[in-house]
């Protein structure tokens, strides 16, 4: 056999390989039989209550493996998102193919209007991030603390230690009835750092702001030193290179999963469980941890965000009860702690 010959054979035994890969790849986001017929159908309609510039980004990595597949998005906050959904589907109008949104507990009682689904990897998934067959923590968005660098030399090391006297006017805090990724983090911690933390981080005396976006803006101003925020909210401006720094406390992170949804009415279900099982599968969850900012609700984790040590922080999910049960009671509780009123 001469050296071409050989040379040959190793190419074809390469391209072999790569092929193979190509396919199992494939198979990660759907039988080819799904993803012909998501191709075929060529576009979705997409309902988020997720940040617009963030689902951009989703979206374009997206295109990259399925270019053939255009995304229409319709973005709005939780409220408005769950309203609409409601207003549509009543007069027989529903036109997203998806429905994506932050607040589980609100996303439950529309089950009945979303059929069932699962992705290829649906036994990978953490159970407590489950609360119903047909919605998905497509995204997981965790707590951190995060701190300017420019205003504070001896930054925090902890949850508690928001709560020292010399950071007296120093904190900022998103107010709990901003959303369910807010509630999750104050039912964390009343439950998880003491009945009398709220009161201790009142006494602070931190600004209240209505979400993560404007909090963030205000850290990297200055304007504001420190104080609890969402890690995909602040991310994003570390890496434009903002003087910002970011934590994950030692006492744990609670963890707020996302449910993601195909309704019954889909008129286009094969693209939305494509693109659904591309953002559940390993590849979609390593781009939206790594590139965005997010954690995953994967038992194993692909990676993790920079500074997050699995071995000595432990996320936290709220028993899903009793986030439902105590929310209106604990909500007023922090309000009238913080002296907060719409």
């Amino acid at each position: 056999m001469n050296k071409k010959m050989i040379a040959g054979i190793v190419a074809m035994a390469g391209l072999g390989i790569a092929l193979g890969g190509a396919a199992a790849a494939a198979e990660d986001f759907g039988s080819p039989e799904l993803i012909a017929a998501a191709k075929a159908e060529g576009k979705l309609v997409y309902y988020t209550a997720n940040f617009a510039e963030v689902e951009q980004e989703v979206i374009k990595e997206f295109n990259k493996r399925f270019p053939e597949i255009k995304i229409e998005m319709v973005r709005a906050p939780g409220g408005q998102l769950i309203t609409r959904v409601r207003t549509e589907a009543a007069a027989g109008k529903l036109i997203a193919d998806i429905v994506d949104h932050s607040d589980r507990a609100l996303m439950l009682p529309l089950a009945d209007l979303f059929q069932d689904y699962a992705p290829p990897n649906a036994a990978d998934y953490d159970p407590a991030a489950l609360v119903s067959p047909k919605f998905w923590p497509r995204a997981t968005v965790v707590w951190s603390i995060a701190y300017n660098t420019e205003l504070v030399k001896n930054p925090p090391k902890s949850w508690m230690d928001l709560t020292k006297p010399e950071y007296d006017k120093m904190t900022g805090q998103v107010f709990a009835q901003s959303g369910g990724t807010t509630w999750t983090r104050i039912m964390f911690e009343r439950q998880v750092l003491g009945e009398d933390y709220w009161a201790r981080q009142a006494a602070t005396h931190p600004i209240l702001y209505p979400s993560g976006a404007p909090m963030s803006d205000s850290l990297v101003r200055g304007e504001v030193a420190m104080g609890p925020l969402l890690y995909n909210a602040v991310y994003p401006k570390q890496k434009e290179g903002a003087p910002i720094k970011i934590i994950f406390p030692p006492e744990g992170v609670p963890a707020n999963p996302y449910a993601s949804g195909i309704p019954k009415t889909a008129t286009h279900p094969n693209a939305a469980k494509l693109f659904l099982n591309w953002c559940m599968s390993k590849e979609g969850q390593t781009f939206m941890i790594k590139e965005l900012g997010n954690l995953t609700s994967l038992k194993v984790a692909p990676v993790y965000p920079e500074g997050f040590d699995p071995k000595i922080v432990k996320v936290w999910y709220p028993n899903f009860d009793q986030y439902v049960k105590l929310h209106g009671a604990w909500v007023a509780d922090w309000d009238k702690t913080f002296g907060y009123r719409q």
